[in-house]
């Protein structure tokens, strides 16, 4: 929330979220990086830097920073490829919404 001051009086207006993926298209990749193991080391290779860049602008700037790292390194360790990274980050996000939030009351 951000508060705005005016004349005895605050104003909280929300901070427009980022839209929250498709529960689709976090489930297709990560069947993606499940599948990368069939391909073992050239997959890995190409699949760990597109799924860190995908996970950093499908979840914004600092959720999608840390979560593309670790999607980057869980993609590229051999035999943690199972780990549903996107849907998991999915959940966090549909879990943690809000609604927006109009607040305004005077100052004394």
């Amino acid at each position: 929330m951000k508060k705005l001051f005016f004349k005895n009086e605050v104003k909280y207006l929300p901070l427009e979220e980022k839209p929250l993926p498709s529960l689709v298209q976090c489930l297709v990749l990560d069947a993606i990086g499940s599948a990368v193991i069939l391909i073992p080391v050239l997959g890995e290779l190409i699949w760990a830097p597109i799924s860190a860049f995908l996970f950093w602008r499908m979840f914004g700037f600092r959720k999608g920073f840390f979560g593309g790292v670790f999607s980057f390194i869980e993609e590229l360790i051999p035999g943690l490829d199972f780990i549903p990274t996107f849907t998991i980050m999915w959940v966090i996000q549909y879990a943690r919404r809000k609604k927006s939030i109009l607040s305004i009351s005077p100052v004394r």
